[in-house]
């Protein structure tokens, strides 16, 4: 049975984690702080945040929430990149920090309580961004429009070429 100072941390942990749209696990042994620093300001834009963990805590928190598959992650320090706003722009930051500092690695994550690999975070960075998903997908719903208005605009313009080709022959007999 925990301590009650070690119940409040594993319902924080347990909260947060089950709150999250995405956490992914971390290894950042040799990172210093200073990079720490660097890492965190580059996840606030996402609404994601870096806290250093226990294993135990993260694993009871897991077990509280129902996520099976984390205890092969749980080995060595642990460090969770907890991430309520956007999923994609979080893992690119993540795969971006990573590709830099040569220290930070990924163990892998959770995504709506299942577990997922290191190679599917990687794969989540590689996505387009929510706004660049968003105006394909516009493009996609105004694209037929403009297709119906360029056929219903045919006949009008051909019509306006033949009249223009009956003047201008008219014209020259004149």
């Amino acid at each position: 049975m925990p301590t009650p100072q070690k119940a409040i941390v594993i319902d924080s942990l347990a909260e947060s984690l089950g709150a999250a749209n995405l956490a992914v696990l971390t290894d950042y042994r040799g990172l210093k702080v200073g990079d720490l620093q660097t890492f965190r300001a580059a996840l606030r834009p996402f609404d994601a945040e870096f806290v250093v963990a226990k294993n135990t805590f993260t694993r009871i928190a897991a077990e509280r929430l129902g996520i099976e598959g984390l205890e092969p992650m749980l080995d060595g320090p642990l460090g969770l990149v907890i991430a309520n706003g956007d999923i994609v722009g979080t893992s690119k930051a993540i795969a971006d920090f990573v590709r830099t500092s040569r220290v930070l690695t990924i163990k892998g994550g959770v995504i709506d309580k299942r577990v997922i690999q290191a190679g599917d975070v990687e794969a989540l960075a590689t996505l387009p961004s929510r706004e660049v998903l968003q105006a394909r997908l516009l493009g996609l719903m105004v694209s037929p429009m403009a297709r119906t208005v360029g056929v219903l605009s045919g006949p009008s313009r051909s019509l306006a070429y033949l009249l223009k080709a009956r003047a201008d022959q008219l014209a020259e007999a004149a």
